[in-house]
């Protein structure tokens, strides 16, 4: 009779904490939507980190670096702007670390990011979307107001922090360079700090100098009409939350950018939920955007090769918007 093998406890092997399941994100090809395009699409699947998108990435490495800096103490304050998933980020790597995390987002991003926030222990300070950057109620005035007025804290800053773009400089870039075995011909992402984008370009010029590297704004944005013009003008209203800005930001590396295309709320949401229904890919808003991006992309740059495009997170948190229904109906979307 075969001997039954007891586990020891020493035999149990895992790992430190949950953030070191951060990054090492898969790639996998779409082919229903892609269907007749002659380049072939693969999507980066960044809603496998453990907090579900790409910022856990930046939360991680901004903080990390905030401590080794020595501006980060123990039992400290984390005040961060937010559209949602950085925030969600910031609130996990702060509940590992024991860090208090403070918040700032618009109104107008969804319940569903707010509860996440509240959930991993985060305090939630909300502004009115209709205000202008240099408004008193703005994201970026309280945010700096919290920080006078709250001791032992730092602010994070994403859209100005230059650990932005190099936690993508270091992993996501050598990441896509690895998955495709170098034969890439195009990297599309969207644009809403810029770090993403700018990270992975600048990895990427650097081993293959051809390759085109196209960031994806939306209408109503400001970005993509500086990109064009260097005109700094009023951004409008846009529902797509993640992508966009209504200000320059120095996370954003326009000269590590080959183009950049603005979507429309519409588009990008309509696309979003075609993903899931023919991909079985159930992921944000912004990617419906950064897909429809890139299919332009394909057509205008005539590419036939290999193009990654970044989904940046999950569906599971606009259940209340994108994927209500009655939301798309009350927007004129469907």
């Amino acid at each position: 009779m075969r001997e039954k093998k007891t586990l020891k406890k020493q035999d149990l092997k895992g790992i430190p904490n949950i953030s070191k399941l951060i990054g090492n994100t898969p790639i996998v090809p779409l082919k229903k939507i892609t269907s007749g395009i002659p380049a072939k699409i693969f999507a980066k699947l960044e809603m496998y980190n453990p907090a579900g998108s790409l910022k856990d990435r930046l939360a991680n490495a901004l903080i990390e670096n905030a401590e080794q800096s020595g501006q980060l103490k123990p039992g400290g304050t984390v005040i961060e702007v937010t559209s949602g998933n950085t925030g969600i980020a910031v609130a996990m790597v702060c509940a590992i670390k024991g860090y208090h995390a403070l918040l700032v987002m618009s109104d107008k991003n969804s319940q569903e990011k707010q509860n996440m926030m509240k959930l991993y222990g985060a305090e939630l300070v909300l502004t009115p979307h209709t205000v202008q950057p240099d408004d008193p109620r703005s994201n970026y005035s309280v945010a700096e107001m919290l920080v006078k007025k709250t001791p032992n804290s730092i602010y994070l800053n994403q859209y100005d922090n230059p650990a932005n773009i190099d936690c993508h400089y270091r992993t996501t870039g050598p990441e896509i360079w690895e998955q495709t075995g170098g034969d890439i011909e195009c990297v599309v992402a969207g644009a809403g700090t810029g770090g993403t984008i700018s990270g992975i370009g600048r990895y990427l010029k650097q081993k293959k100098p051809s390759i085109k590297i196209i960031a994806i704004d939306s209408q109503g944005s400001m970005l993509s009409h500086y990109f064009r013009t260097g005109e700094i003008i009023k951004a409008k209203h846009y529902e797509v939350e993640g992508i966009g800005s209504d200000k320059l930001i120095k996370a954003m590396d326009f000269s590590a950018i080959d183009d950049m295309i603005a979507i429309s709320d519409k588009e990008s949401f309509l696309t979003t939920r075609k993903i899931a229904q023919l991909e079985g890919i159930f992921c944000g808003g912004s990617s419906g955007a950064v897909l429809a991006g890139a299919i332009q992309a394909v057509e205008k740059y005539k590419i036939t090769g290999n193009v990654v495009i970044i989904f940046a997170d999950s569906g599971n948190r606009y259940l209340s918007k994108l994927y209500s229904d009655k939301w798309m109906e009350d927007k004129g979307y469907i």
